[in-house]
C-alpha cells in the first residue's frame, strides 16, 4: 500500500481516467474463494458482461485450506470472558467451517479502538456499512465471494438461487443462525403489509402486473432457496448488500403472530409509538436497539442516537484469519458525532480519526495535514456526480412545465462552466461529465457522459428565448410565460449552508436569467421532503455508476432522494402512494421503465448491457438531470500504524465504501490505541 503526497496526488490524478479505462480492458481477475469452502457454481460468479473493475491493490495473501487450521485463537478480551464462564470456548462459538478472510499485509494483532465520525442517526449508514455482514461479500475488484453463506448455486436461467449457510453459525447472543431466520423475515416482515406496504423491487422478478415477490424454500436448517418467476441474474449482488433475515428468537416477541397484539400495542403506546408495527420497526434497528442480536463484525453497546456511538467485537463472529485467529482484530469502534465539516476536519488534522472514507472534508487540506496529523491519505475513485436533480413532476405547475422542457434542461447544462468548477473547487481532480456509468463500467456510454457539457451561455440564452421565456424583470431575470413572476426554483440540500459549487450554479443560472436559490436542512428533513414530492430541485447529483445494473434506480427515477422524477417515481414504487402520480402515457420515462423490465429478466449479461444502453440513449437524448463533474477521487484517512487496508485505487461502491477490509484491520501497537 502507498500513501500519497499532495504533489504526487496532483500528478497521478491526471492519468486516473486513462488508468480506469485500461483496467476495464484488462482480463477479469479470478474471484478468490475462502479456503475450505465449496466454490460457487460458475453461474454464481460475476456474470459474463460484468467484468470486474481493477482496484489497483496488491493481491491478498492466499489463505490456507480451513481444514488445515488445527486450533482457533481468540482476542484476550474474549479469552477473559471464557475464563470467567461468560462465554463458551472459541471453537464452540465458530461455525463448523468459518469464513477465512484473506489478509493484505500480515496476520494482525488483537486489541485497540478505532475512532471514526458520523453525522448522527440520519448518517447511520456509515457505521452500519463498516460492520454489517451479508451472505456474500466483495473483493477489491468488485467480484463476489462467500461470507455468511458457505456457497451458492443457481439454475440455468438464474430464476432460482440456493444459498448454503455455515453450519454452527450463531447470532451475537449465541443463538443459532439458521434458515428459520430467513423464513421469519420473509413471512412476518417482508410480506406483512403493516410493516412493508410496498415490497422493494429487489425482492421481485417479472414485469408489470406479473412482477412477483420470490418464494422461499428452507428444506433444512442450512439451505435457503429463493425462487423467482423470472430470471434474476444479479441477485447475488443484492445478497452482498442486503440482509434478508432477522433473529426470529428475538423479534417474534414484538410480532402479533407470536405475542398478544393488545399487549404489543400497549407497549407501543408506552414507548411513544402509535402501533405494534412501529414498535416492531424500532426494535428491529439494532443500531438504535443494542439488545437486538446481529451477525455483524462489531455490535452496538449503546444507541446511535448518542453523541458517542460505540460498537464492540461480536464474540460469535463467523470469520477467522488464515491462521485460525477469530476476527475482528480490533476490539472496539467508536463513532463521534460531528456538528460541522470544520469540526470534522479539525479532528482529522489533530490525529483524532483512525479510519474513514465517508464525508471527508477539504481534500487539499487533508493532504497537506498528513505529517502533522499522523495519518495517510489513500485514494479511491467514486461513482459520485455533482449536479442538480430538477423535479419534472414538481407540485408547482410553472416549475414543472419548465423542467419538463428538454431545451430548458439543456440550457441549464450549457450555463455550467464545468472546467471552472473543477479547477476552483476540486483542484482539477474530477472529470466534467453528465451522470452516467463510470469509464471503467461495462455499461459506459460516451455520449451520455459528454452530452451538453460544453460551456455555452450564448446558446443557453438562445434556447430559452426559443421556448418563450423572453420577457425579463428589472433585475434581469426571465419571466414565467404567464407573467406571474420571475422564472425561479429552489435547490434543496442536505446541509444548512450552500456549498461553493451550489453558489456557482446559482450564479451561472442567474447569468442566463434564471433565479435559483438554495434551501438547506438536516438530512432527515430532506428525506421527509423528497418522499412527499415537496422538492423543486435536489442537489444530490448521482452515484451507483460503477455497476448500474445492480442498482439502476437513479436511471429509472425511482430513488426519490434524487428527485428528478418526483411524483412519477413515487408512483412507480407504489401506485397507492398519496404523493405519487403516474406520468403521461406518452412520456419517455415509460420507455425507460419498459426497457428495464426487459433488462431485469435477461440472464445473458451481454444482452442485458445492450438493452440497458437503450436507457442510456434516452438519457443522452433527454438529459433528465444536469450534472457538472464526476469520477471523483475519494480520500480515505488511515492513521499511521493501522494495517491491512487494501484501498489504494479502491472503487467506492454502494455498501462497500471504505468497509472492504474491516475485520482484518489491525494496529501495530494496539495497546496504545485504547
Amino acid at each position: 500500500m502507498t500513501s500519497v503526497s499532495r504533489r504526487e496526488f496532483l500528478r497521478v490524478s491526471g492519468i486516473a481516467a486513462a488508468a480506469t479505462i485500461a483496467a476495464a480492458c484488462a482480463p477479469a481477475a479470478t474471484t478468490p474463494v475462502a479456503p475450505g469452502e465449496t466454490a460457487p457454481a460458475p453461474t454464481a460468479a460475476a456474470p459474463a458482461g460484468v467484468p470486474t473493475i481493477s482496484a489497483g491493490a496488491g493481491e491478498p495473501t492466499a489463505p490456507p485450506d480451513a481444514g488445515m487450521i488445527t486450533q482457533y485463537n481468540e482476542a484476550p478480551l474474549l479469552a477473559e470472558r471464557v475464563a470467567a464462564g461468560e462465554l463458551p470456548p472459541v471453537d464452540e462459538r465458530l461455525p463448523v467451517n468459518p469464513v477465512v478472510w484473506p489478509v493484505f499485509e500480515s496476520i494482525g494483532n488483537y486489541g485497540g479502538r478505532m475512532r471514526r465520525s458520523f453525522g448522527g442517526p440520519s448518517d447511520r449508514q456509515g457505521p452500519l456499512k463498516l460492520t454489517r455482514r451479508r451472505l456474500n461479500w466483495f473483493t477489491p475488484d468488485l467480484g463476489v465471494r462467500p461470507d455468511l453463506a458457505e456457497s451458492w448455486d443457481t439454475n440455468e436461467d438464474a430464476s432460482e438461487w440456493t444459498f448454503h449457510l455455515r453450519e454452527g453459525g450463531k447470532w451475537s447472543d449465541g443463538e443459532p443462525f439458521t434458515s428459520q431466520d430467513f423464513r421469519f423475515w420473509y413471512e412476518y416482515n417482508l410480506l406483512d403489509t403493516e410493516l412493508v406496504p410496498a415490497v422493494p423491487s429487489r425482492w421481485k422478478a417479472g414485469t408489470g402486473d406479473n412482477e412477483t415477490v420470490y418464494e422461499l424454500d428452507t428444506p433444512d436448517d442450512f439451505t435457503v432457496i429463493f425462487r423467482f418467476v423470472a430470471p434474476k441474474p444479479l441477485f447475488h449482488y443484492d445478497m452482498g448488500t442486503q440482509q434478508p433475515f432477522a433473529p426470529a428468537h428475538y423479534m417474534e416477541r414484538f410480532h402479533p403472530n407470536f405475542a398478544d397484539e393488545a399487549d404489543l400495542n400497549a407497549q407501543a403506546s408506552a414507548a411513544g409509538f402509535e402501533s405494534w408495527a412501529q414498535l416492531y420497526a424500532d426494535r428491529d434497528q439494532y443500531d438504535f436497539n443494542p439488545e437486538r442480536p446481529s451477525v455483524d463484525t462489531w455490535v452496538p453497546v449503546n444507541s446511535i442516537g448518542e453523541e458517542l456511538f460505540i460498537m464492540e467485537r461480536n464474540p460469535y463472529f463467523m470469520g477467522v484469519d488464515p491462521e485460525g485467529n477469530q476476527l475482528p482484530y480490533i476490539d472496539r469502534v467508536q463513532h463521534r458525532l460531528r456538528q460541522t465539516a470544520d469540526v470534522f476536519a479539525l479532528w482529522i488534522l489533530n490525529g483524532e480519526i483512525d479510519f474513514q472514507g465517508r464525508s471527508i472534508p477539504d481534500l487539499s487540506l487533508m493532504l497537506e495535514g498528513q505529517e502533522d496529523g499522523n495519518y495517510r491519505v489513500f485514494l479511491g475513485y467514486g461513482e459520485g456526480h455533482q449536479g442538480m436533480n430538477p423535479n419534472h413532476a414538481a407540485k408547482n405547475p410553472l416549475v414543472r412545465e419548465f423542467f419538463q422542457n428538454r431545451n430548458c434542461r439543456i440550457a441549464m447544462s450549457l450555463a455550467m462552466n464545468r472546467d471552472e468548477i473543477n479547477d476552483l473547487i476540486y483542484d482539477g481532480l474530477r472529470i466534467p461529465r453528465q451522470y452516467s456509468p463510470t469509464e471503467g463500467s461495462p455499461q459506459y456510454h460516451e455520449r451520455a457522459a459528454n452530452v451538453h457539457i460544453e460551456y455555452d451561455p450564448e446558446e443557453a440564452n438562445r434556447l430559452l428565448d426559443e421556448e418563450g421565456y423572453t420577457e425579463r424583470n428589472a433585475q434581469g431575470f426571465r419571466m414565467w410565460k404567464d407573467g406571474s413572476g420571475a422564472v425561479s426554483f429552489i435547490i434543496e440540500g442536505r446541509s444548512e449552508q450552500p456549498t461553493d459549487e451550489e453558489q456557482m450554479w446559482i450564479a451561472y443560472l442567474a447569468d442566463i436569467g434564471i433565479n435559483a436559490s438554495f434551501r438547506g436542512q438536516e438530512r432527515s428533513l430532506y428525506d421527509i421532503r423528497h418522499a412527499a414530492n415537496e422538492m423543486e430541485c435536489g442537489n444530490w447529483g448521482g452515484d451507483r455508476a460503477h455497476l448500474p445494473l445492480t442498482d439502476p434506480r437513479i436511471f429509472l427515477g425511482t430513488i426519490s432522494d434524487r428527485p428528478w422524477a418526483g411524483a412519477w417515481g413515487l408512483w412507480k414504487n407504489n401506485p397507492d402512494d398519496p404523493n405519487g402520480e403516474p406520468p403521461p402515457e406518452d412520456h419517455w420515462i415509460r420507455e425507460i421503465w419498459r426497457i428495464w423490465d426487459e433488462v431485469a429478466v435477461e440472464p445473458d449479461m451481454d444482452r442485458a448491457t445492450e438493452l440497458f444502453r437503450g436507457i442510456l440513449d434516452i438519457w443522452a437524448d433527454e438529459l433528465p438531470m444536469v450534472c457538472t463533474v464526476g469520477m471523483d477521487r475519494r480520500p480515505i484517512i488511515v492513521t499511521n500504524g493501522l494495517r491491512n487496508y487494501s484501498g489504494d485505487e479502491m472503487p467506492f461502491w454502494g455498501d462497500v465504501d471504505d468497509a472492504m477490509d474491516g475485520p482484518t484491520l489491525f494496529y501495530d501497537n494496539p495497546e496504545e490505541r485504547v
